[in-house]
């Protein structure tokens, strides 16, 4: 499996890479993508650390799993393959920046504009078996993410952390918010976002304004 890591990520996850949870967990995904379709393409599953830098890594967004639909994951959370149309959730996401920063919905739903930006689009399990949501969620994934979520907040101070749904508000635990910002607000989901719990939340603006109030730029969203 020929996957992408940017160099200065490897240096930073090779403690994780040596664990045995780590190489147990590469042994399933291995036979998983051996004897079913899975999803992302096994190249880009550690895309969402090939993008940026870890330097130049300045908003972390969480999301659960990859999409388990046929060419939708591209390794980043919330983003699809240019051509796919949109899932509700990003839709939502769209439509929030669209009221914030009164940005048009773009035509493409592929996020590898905002990873060369330096938003790191993390979701807590890398890989998914096609057409099974959560199927490799408890085999080793969470335990890696969660460390390196917490290897960023120690190691990286002014960073902002989107924290969106009940699931990804509980990472908060790992994060230091005396050095960093911390926004949370319901999922971008129809089933979150119609019942009033995601629009309005202007996390968009809420970063930018953040990021140059210490000296880094915003990001284009």
């Amino acid at each position: 499996m020929n996957v992408r890591i940017h160099q200065s990520w490897k240096k930073e996850l090779e403690p994780e890479f040596v664990k045995d949870y780590f190489r147990n967990l590469i042994d399933f995904v291995k036979t998983e993508y051996s004897e079913d379709k899975c999803f992302p393409p096994g190249s880009e599953i550690f895309a969402a650390f090939d993008h940026s830098t870890f330097e130049d890594t300045k908003v972390v967004i969480l999301g659960q799993d990859p999409y388990h639909g046929v060419g939708q994951a591209n390794g980043l959370c919330f983003s699809v393959k240019d051509g796919i149309s949109f899932p509700p959730s990003l839709i939502n996401i769209f439509k929030e920046i669209e009221t914030d920063l009164n940005k048009p919905i773009p035509s493409t739903g592929n996020l590898e504009r905002w990873a060369d930006q330096g938003v790191l689009l993390l979701n807590a399990t890398l890989t998914v078996r096609a057409h099974q949501a959560g199927s490799h969620q408890k085999k080793g994934w969470e335990t890696f993410t969660d460390s390196v979520i917490k290897m960023i907040s120690d190691e990286k101070e002014n960073l902002v952390f989107m924290l969106w749904g009940g699931y990804a508000k509980k990472k908060s635990k790992l994060i230091d918010s005396s050095k960093h910002l911390i926004l949370t607000t319901g999922h971008p989901s129809p089933l979150s976002a119609n019942r009033g719990y995601w629009f309005g939340n202007k996390h968009f603006s809420k970063a930018n304004e953040y990021l140059q109030k210490n000296g880094k730029l915003k990001i284009d969203w």
